[in-house]
């Protein structure tokens, strides 16, 4: 863990930092309390120093909302594109600054994950889940430079806390008839509308208990889904150890483990005759990131991909990979099309090249807030936005 070192009334003090997005180590530590103006406060952290608070928790909280308030009216001042796609990247580098300046607000922790700070809410079980269990810190009490504490961000503490209630309480998913529990760090699926395109798509001709891979899982929800419905075997797979688990643990509260495997690999969980294995599957499902760009976060490795880079590798290595009567089922949003982003010719090309024709698509228009949200800047994209899957199969030689 990386070491902060700032001097506080009078002594010289240096505590952990912790940053899941791997921020950088904060520098020109400035301790404020509850009497800072947001206008200073935001000033100091447009200067690039860092604000570490010890005043109140709900103040510190108001702080970042007037200091988010400021930043956003300055952005909308800024001249708007009528690109979508222009619109989207300013809109991205926007939220990034922003991001950027309301991280500069730091929050102590105790060894214990305890906030000793006024109307602090009790966040150990929070932080204990998503960075694990805490370790007891040895110091040596003849030196005042060796510190106790641990810095995280404002934002970064409150969606801790936000993760862990979803983990905690779950999400409803009609298409499984119970609860999903998502783990921090992994992609949540609030967005439904996909489930239900895969709970109700047909399977291959002439199978009808079918072997299935689900790739990059997640939470295990459409493995969840896809055993309900009757798959004699699936195979889950994601490249995170925190998917993995989060997914493990949901097939078993659901009571599926004897049909469902969770395995973390890249894709594809074997190729032919590894272990004993088959390398085919009679479905191969993939909701892959839909926009192509950098992940700023965990979260947001489920919604950007650099180059598209996994629907790519996913489409390339997928008729090696099925069955003769097989079919891949890709899941994706067209918004990186409605933003001039990909087009839709390029991805039937990639499908073509591939070696694999399309047997059958079905769309939904998606149901969360932003795609009725007439102030989000993108909303011209995001209302005629769809969700598509596409079922392909490999092409049959003549």
């Amino acid at each position: 863990m990386n070491t902060v070192s700032w001097r506080e009334s009078g002594v010289d003090r240096t505590a952990g930092w912790r940053s899941e997005n791997a921020a950088p180590v904060p520098t020109g530590i400035v301790v404020i309390t509850d009497d800072i103006s947001a206008d200073k406060a935001l000033r100091i952290a447009q200067r690039g120093s860092s604000l570490l608070w010890r005043g109140d928790f709900h103040n510190a909280r108001q702080l970042m909302r007037a200091l988010d308030r400021r930043l956003e009216k300055r952005a909308s001042r800024s001249p708007q594109s009528s690109e979508p796609g222009e619109v989207f990247l300013a809109n991205r580098k926007a939220r990034a600054q922003r991001a950027a300046i309301l991280g500069k607000i730091l929050i102590p922790l105790e060894p214990d994950y305890t906030v000793r700070l006024r109307r602090a809410p009790d966040a150990r079980e929070a932080c204990a889940h998503a960075y694990g269990q805490p370790v007891d810190q040895p110091t040596d009490e003849s030196s005042d430079s060796v510190g106790e504490e641990t810095l995280v961000s404002l934002p970064e503490l409150l969606g801790v806390i936000s993760a862990y209630e979803w983990h905690r309480k779950g999400i409803e998913v009609s298409a499984l008839g119970a609860r999903i529990h998502p783990a921090h760090g992994v992609f949540a699926p609030t967005r439904d509308e996909y489930i239900d395109l895969v709970a109700g798509a047909p399977w291959p001709e002439g199978i009808d208990h079918p072997v299935v891979w689900d790739i990059g899982t997640g939470t295990g929800v459409l493995a969840a889904v896809l055993a309900r419905r009757g798959a004699r075997e699936v195979v889950a797979t994601d490249i995170s150890p925190r998917a993995v688990q989060c997914a493990q643990d949901n097939v078993n509260r659901l009571g599926l483990a004897d049909r469902v495997a969770v395995i973390q690999a890249d894709l594809w969980p074997y190729d032919d005759d590894e272990a004993g294995h088959s390398g085919r599957a009679d479905v191969v499902v993939c909701n892959p990131p839909w926009i192509p760009g950098r992940p700023t976060s965990a979260l947001e490795q489920g919604i950007y991909d650099p180059d598209s880079d996994v629907l790519h590798r996913f489409l390339s290595g997928l008729a090696d990979h099925l069955t003769p009567q097989g079919e891949g089922w890709l899941i994706l949003s067209d918004l990186a099309e409605h933003l001039g982003l990909r087009t839709r010719d390029d991805l039937l090309s990639r499908i073509d090249a591939a070696g694999l024709t399309v047997v059958g698509t079905s769309e939904t228009t998606p149901r969360h807030s932003r795609a009725a949200d007439s102030a989000d800047p993108l909303h011209a994209a995001r209302s005629r936005e769809r969700t598509i899957l596409w079922r392909v199969g490999a092409k049959r030689s003549t």
